[in-house]
């Protein structure tokens, strides 16, 4: 490197005098393919007018934090997603995250309670708690929950299709604790609910889009009603991340699903303000450490625009964008699955820096199985060092005014604003995902990736580099097969001790008031779960009104 004859005092001088010569020889861009400069000065934030697009904390755009002493105040809530096997199982799992310091639930729920069909369905077979706690009907709900006080703690539920269905029980199982005074009002929480990206991603659904729109609005609108410290739906990027999308592409798509829904409400009657505040997100944490942290930041800027300027949102809290974060699952490697516990604490440290309510760290071992207890505990753990001894939650937004960190910021927003413009000339992000324009911008990207690091030009230690030493056993957690049958006994028993006539009766109404278009289903849907109507029962009687959903492949 040649050694300048005078100080650089400009970018331009600084290339001149030292020049790009050396460099190695990789892709300098980020996780997304984004290109980064090899130095980033004021020159990249000319023209930008940081008092009215970065302010204060706690204050309009929120581009630096919702509240104005985050950490200082209260730290983030530390959650780790957590099921297996029957509610028994699960209710042990509880306790434990309890007893070693977590600070709310964030239930996972097995595959067939996420596509609606009940235990002893034939399409069940094999997979019934495998991936997280099998919930049937209301007292599998209760059991769930047995010796923890729905009105103390807060609770969060990942499902998404079958939404309506798991918060009609968890509100009758709330019912039935500490002599019927835990009510609807009292509950703190969330569910996620986020139909879209189901649509888009996840692939978990039970109706077509359409009908799936309205129920995700008729919670909307009970919630509003009836829970006011209740999250009615948790807009989820997480899963879009998952499928491959960039950053850029998560942030887009989930922002547009949000502002989505706060349409569809608004057209419902609703007033912005009655509802938006209790609307919360949902983000990866993926490896690309500053990416995510502009990413963060350029959500909370969209959505407060967004709120205040287009839909008109008067009440300061309608703009708060509240997320909760988790590490990315698609990070994780089989191979020396113990990086996996590194890879964990940068991905949490990017949430926390970017100003994250919530947080959930994944389990080193999760690419493997579903979590030991160990792994979760160390997961746990890993939040809390962060908390407790790194000295980052001693100051508000540490990163702000970064060159990089703001130019980053700015270039998301961007990005997120092209898609913007794109979905609205598809007509809107429900046309856009019929049309399969988010999956396919999805598969281009999860391919493009791929195609990076088999051709070793993004590099994944221990998978296609630094390889040596992969040769051990860890130990994973293993559902035993014997739980599957208990699930099903159990199911069975409720249907064989329930009064079959309600049941039947509750079906009928659900069925008929679905049939109504202006009819809310929350109502019918609580009144099935109190007389032990299943999952599964209530999932077909709709589906003999809405129909079925069948996915136009993407190519």
């Amino acid at each position: 490197m040649a050694t300048p004859t005078s100080t650089p005092t400009t970018l331009d001088e600084w290339k001149a005098a030292y020049g790009l010569a050396g460099e190695r020889d990789v892709p300098f861009t980020t996780l997304s393919a984004e290109p980064v400069k090899p130095l980033y000065t004021a020159q990249d934030r000319a023209g930008k007018d940081d008092e009215a697009g970065l302010g204060l904390p706690g204050q309009y755009p929120f581009t630096r934090g919702v509240y104005p002493s985050m950490y200082r105040t209260r730290l983030w809530t530390m959650r780790q997603f957590a099921g297996f096997g029957t509610a028994e199982e699960t209710n042990e799992r509880f306790r434990y995250l309890l007893d070693h310091g977590q600070t709310g639930l964030s239930t996972a729920f097995d595959m067939p309670s996420l596509m609606g069909h009940d235990s002893d369905s034939p399409l069940s077979l094999g997979e019934v708690g495998r991936e997280g706690v099998a919930v049937d009907t209301v007292d599998d709900m209760q059991t769930l929950f047995q010796g923890i006080n729905l009105g103390d703690v807060s609770v969060s539920m990942t499902i998404n299709a079958p939404a309506a269905i798991m918060l009609a029980y968890y509100v009758v199982a709330a019912e039935r604790q500490a002599g019927g005074a835990i009510t609807p009002d009292k509950l703190n929480g969330t569910i996620q609910a986020d139909i879209l990206k189901e649509y888009i991603a996840q692939k978990e659904w039970c109706f077509p889009i359409d009908p799936a729109m309205r129920l995700l609005g008729d919670m909307i609108e009970y919630s509003t009603q009836n829970m006011p410290r209740w999250n009615s739906v948790s807009v989820s990027g997480y899963h879009i991340r998952e499928a491959g999308a960039t950053a850029a592409q998560e942030l887009a798509f989930t922002l547009k699903d949000g502002l989505t829904y706060v349409e569809q409400a608004i057209d419902r009657g609703l007033d912005v303000d009655d509802f938006a505040p209790r609307l919360s997100f949902f983000f990866n944490a993926q490896i690309d450490f500053f990416e995510e942290i502009a990413k963060y930041r350029a959500a909370r800027r969209i959505w407060a625009r967004e709120l205040r300027e287009t839909y008109g949102a008067k009440n300061p809290k309608s703009w708060l964008m509240r997320f909760h974060t988790q590490t990315a699952g698609v990070s994780l490697t089989a191979q020396q699955p113990l990086n996996n516990i590194t890879r964990t604490a940068i991905e949490a440290l990017a949430g926390v820096l970017g100003g994250t309510q919530s947080l959930h760290t994944n389990s080193y071992d999760e690419a493997l199985a579903l979590p030991t207890e160990d792994a979760v505990r160390i997961a746990l753990r890993t939040q809390q060092i962060i908390a407790h001894e790194t000295g980052v939650t001693n100051t508000i937004d540490p990163l702000g005014g970064s060159y990089f960190v703001e130019s980053l910021t700015d270039r998301m927003e961007e990005m997120a604003y092209e898609y913007f413009a794109k979905i609205d000339e598809l007509g809107g992000m429900v046309e856009a995902v019929k049309r399969n324009y988010p999956q396919r911008e999805i598969a281009d990207a999860s391919f493009d990736l791929q195609v990076e690091i088999e051709a070793q030009k993004r590099i994944v230690v221990g998978v296609n580099r630094y390889t040596e030493g992969d040769d051990g056993d860890t130990p994973i957690l293993k559902v035993d097969p014997a739980l599957e049958r208990k699930q099903v006994d159990r199911l069975q028993g409720v249907r064989a001790r329930r009064d079959s006539g309600a049941v039947e009766a509750a079906l009928i109404r659900l069925k008929e008031l679905a049939a109504q278009d202006d009819a809310n289903l929350m109502p019918p849907i609580i009144e099935a779960a109190r007389v032990h109507a299943t999952e599964g029962e209530m999932i077909e009687a709709l589906q003999d009104v809405f129909g079925k959903y069948t996915e136009a492949p993407v190519f």
